[in-house]
């Protein structure tokens, strides 16, 4: 009787000692899949950031190779234009004929002629075609032009593209096409009352 149970205690020994070496090569399996999926987040990531515009800051001069259409559909070389005009005042304005848009643009109509005075000129910019301009400005009498800017190529530029397809009213002074002043997200009365004093700061 001695003998059968020493028998049966090495057959027990000898079938317990296979077990742990499969558990070892189930192991690697989840551990090689892991550490794949954690790589695809962090290639995701930098896929996010792609959109990054750059942006004129002050003392950067206008691109030479922009072109706009003003109110009655002409070209305008807007580098070109602000050299000839040495001081150039450009307001942004989300939607012409609106009442924000147009409390800025009556501001800048009623102070055009004393910031030609101080040898400016003013040019008010939106996306809208230039039918719409042709009506704001004749309706509001407006006596500078308005530029139409759809694609905008100048808005963006500018820093003054709103996310996804808006604009950032704003307003912006040159000085021999090299950007001077930079306001971006101002009010109507803000846009329009601050011009003048700006300006005589840049013959300062």
């Amino acid at each position: 009787m001695v003998r059968r149970s020493a028998r049966l205690r090495e057959q027990e020994a000898q079938e317990a000692v296979p077990e742990p070496k499969k558990q070892k090569t189930e192991t690697k399996e989840p551990v090689a899949a892991q550490f794949s999926e954690d790589q695809k987040p962090a290639e995701k990531k930098n896929n996010d950031k792609v959109e990054s515009t750059n942006t004129l800051q002050e003392g950067d001069a206008l691109p030479d190779d922009l072109e706009l259409e003003n109110q009655d559909g002409e070209k305008v070389a807007i580098a070109q234009y602000a050299k000839d005009a040495k001081v150039l005042v450009v307001f942004l304005y989300p939607k012409a004929s609106t009442p924000g848009c147009t409390r800025q643009a009556i501001g800048f109509r009623d102070k055009a002629e004393e910031l030609i005075k101080l040898g400016a000129t003013v040019v008010g910019l939106s996306s809208d075609s230039p039918k719409a301009q042709t009506t704001f400005k004749t309706k509001q009498q407006l006596p500078y032009d308005l530029w139409c800017d759809p694609s905008k190529q100048l808005i963006g530029l500018l820093g003054a593209k709103k996310h996804p397809n808006g604009i950032v009213r704003s307003d912006f002074i040159f000085q021999d096409a090299i950007l001077k002043v930079k306001r971006v997200g101002i009010s109507p009365e803000k846009s329009f009352n601050g011009a003048i004093e700006l300006v005589k700061g840049l013959s300062e």
